[in-house]
């Protein structure tokens, strides 16, 4: 069998980052300090268990009262909400940052406009972390909105700041802005979405009728992993999404040729599994 791998697939320098800052601070602690991400660290069950296995605790916003004073917190790619911040400080917690600089920078943006009365319109899953983190910044005159139809439903005004999550498909947020363009007298757009995401998809795209199948590898749980699958299904009849070697469906093994292409939370040590397993076969 011949196994072709996208020319960019994995992890992205947010999600690396954030893995680094939690083993950091997994090798840091005293005997005494424990080491929580606030909310699953990252979209990958594999990574996961291996930083739990070795004393990551996974702290919710409901129990952050719960935690003791000077525990490790590390915050993740996704960023969260000032609301929460201030509570982790009041709590005497020792934040680690590991928020994307991109996600940063449009949390940033959400609240200059918030701030100065502008409304804020976000183009992405409006219960996605990074989402809900950067409407917290923008304030109560915050709009999200996930689909065109919704676009095309909102009613004209004289300005606002539009953003998206850093996952979303270029093409559908391009066609938001024509949309929005025509009904916002004063439309600042920031093309928010992460370069990461969108080499991924143009690296998928270059394989169209180059594989028999295309197996995606990544969480389930994952945003741009998701939407990889759903390039893949729009390219190739036989596509799969799978989160390590143990799941590659067994009727792959009887393909010539199989592409691979991984979301940006998927080691490289996954990808190499998958790979390996499909060479030796059944």
């Amino acid at each position: 069998m011949e196994v072709i791998k996208a020319d960019v697939l994995g992890y992205c320098f947010g999600v690396r980052r954030a893995v680094d800052a939690a083993n950091e601070a997994l090798e840091s602690k005293n005997n005494s300090q424990s080491v929580y991400s606030l909310g699953p660290l990252i979209h990958n069950p594999t990574v996961l268990n291996t930083l739990l296995s070795k004393g990551l605790q996974i702290l919710n916003t409901e129990n952050i009262s719960s935690i003791e004073e000077n525990a490790l917190v590390v915050i993740r790619a996704h960023g969260t909400s000032p609301e929460i911040l201030n509570a982790l400080e009041k709590k005497g917690a020792r934040i680690v940052d590991a928020t994307c600089p991109r996600v940063h920078s449009s949390q940033n943006l959400a609240a200059k406009a918030g701030e100065q009365g502008i409304p804020v319109i976000i183009a992405g899953d409006r219960n996605h972390g990074e989402v809900t983190g950067i409407a917290a910044f923008a304030g109560k005159n915050v709009i999200v909105i996930e689909t065109v139809e919704e676009a095309q439903a909102l009613e004209e005004m004289e300005e606002a700041l539009f953003l998206s999550q850093t996952t979303f498909s270029m093409e559908l947020f391009t066609r938001m802005k024509e949309i929005l363009s025509k009904k916002i007298t004063r439309l600042q757009v920031v093309s928010s979405i992460c370069p990461a995401t969108r080499e991924r998809q143009e690296a998928l795209r270059k394989l169209e009728g180059r594989a028999d199948g295309i197996l995606v590898i990544g969480g389930k749980e994952s945003a741009n992993t998701r939407r990889l699958f759903e390039t893949a299904a729009s390219i190739c009849s036989k596509t799969a999404l799978i989160e390590d070697e143990k799941e590659i469906p067994e009727d792959f093994f009887g393909l010539k040729r199989v592409a691979l292409t991984a979301g940006a939370s998927t080691p490289d040590s996954v990808i190499e599994k998958v790979e390996l397993r499909l060479k030796e076969g059944v």
